[in-house]
């Protein structure tokens, strides 16, 4: 369920990139022009993937540093403009909760990600929580202060506020460079979290494969040393599932990841409770206790967003929930019957001894 969600979020991607650039090039809206797009750019990127992840970790921060610049500037020409009392507007009647708060939850999830690539990176006890905390106050930072210029330089208009609508926004505070300093800027932004959300995901299979749980062949490895046929996978769900609207996308991935979640935290409690004392590159400061206590607050928010789910999202995503329950016992058997190869990696440790190296 986590890899299904997370290709369903990589395909939001290239969506969001040609719905930045259709205000300014028309042909990227729909039809035949879009589609070659959507193809072109996922190829390309996953093919940054196949090159290995010090690439895409370069490439990501370059692309984020790029990102952010262009919302400084229009931050620093907007302060004369700011009217704080716009801030203050509300109407309750008027907002669609489905999809507020599927984007807030979308536009803040899947910090898990980083739990896939943890042998990849080196000394996670002391890199993981730092870069957390940094990427935290970049990513509410990066939220915040946009929004406060947006709502409070120009008439508020809420029928306005649609996908690309920053763009606008630019235009009106500073001209028409701004505007295509923000199209260039949303574009690469895209960029960068689709080759995190990949380089997660094909891990995500290859992890799998190494414990035995998939397939051998899910295993490989390329030269470059990434997962060769989990990135030819993910990449292959984000086409087929590209054709889809924002709304419909962000709708299904965040039910799919609300049941990931859940078990997810059941995993995290259990293996507190079975093996309290096995060595962990990185252990959650807290007691059983306190991981049930912290576990508390996400869950009650999921269980909001599964709420608030249209059926049509509901059915399709409670059908992707039934195949991945029925194709456990499925690949158990095909490995009964030796159809496939399935095997578990020697340089992986035991996770049921003393000497586990688990992330929490």
């Amino acid at each position: 369920m986590k890899w299904l969600s997370g290709v369903i979020d990589n395909a939001l991607y290239p969506v969001l990139f040609l719905d930045y650039l259709k205000s300014g090039v028309p042909a990227l809206g729909d039809g035949f022009p879009r589609a070659i797009a959507v193809l072109a750019l996922t190829l390309s990127l996953t093919y940054m993937n196949y090159r290995g992840l010090t690439i895409v970790g370069t490439v990501a921060v370059l692309l984020g540093v790029f990102s952010i610049l262009p919302f400084v500037v229009m931050g620093f020409i907007a302060i004369p403009k700011l009217k704080p009392s716009r801030w203050l507007v509300v109407d309750l009647k008027t907002v669609d909760w489905s999809l507020y708060l599927n984007t807030l939850f979308w536009n803040l999830n899947y910090w898990d990600s980083i739990s896939t690539l943890a042998g990849e990176v080196e000394n996670p006890k002391r890199t993981l929580p730092k870069a957390l905390f940094y990427a935290l106050v970049l990513v509410v930072s990066g939220y915040f202060f946009p929004l406060l210029i947006g709502t409070g330089a120009i008439p508020l208009n809420r029928e306005l506020w649609t996908d690309g609508y920053f763009s606008d926004i630019a235009k009106m505070i500073g001209g028409v460079w701004l505007r295509w300093w923000i199209y260039g800027a949303a574009a690469m932004s895209n960029m960068g979290m689709f080759v995190a959300e990949m380089s997660s995901d094909s891990f995500q299979l290859l992890g799998m494969a190494e414990r035995g749980m998939l397939p051998e062949f899910f295993a490989k490895r390329s030269r470059y040393g990434t997962p060769l046929i989990g990135i030819l996978f993910s990449a292959s769900g984000v086409i087929m599932l590209s054709w889809l609207s924002f709304q419909e996308i962000v709708a299904a991935e965040n039910f799919l990841y609300c049941f990931g979640m859940i078990l997810e935290f059941i995993a995290f409690i259990r293996l507190r409770m079975k093996q309290p004392a096995a060595s962990r590159p990185y252990k959650i400061p807290v007691g059983t206790v306190g991981s049930v206590l912290m576990c508390v607050p996400p869950t009650i928010l999921i269980c909001v967003v599964l709420a608030l789910s249209s059926v049509k999202v509901m059915v399709v995503s409670l059908a992707a929930v039934a195949i991945g329950l029925v194709m456990q016992p499925g690949l158990k058997y095909v490995e009964k019957k030796r159809w496939l190869k399935f095997s578990i990696s020697s340089d992986l440790p035991d996770i049921s001894g003393s000497d586990q190296s688990l992330i929490e």
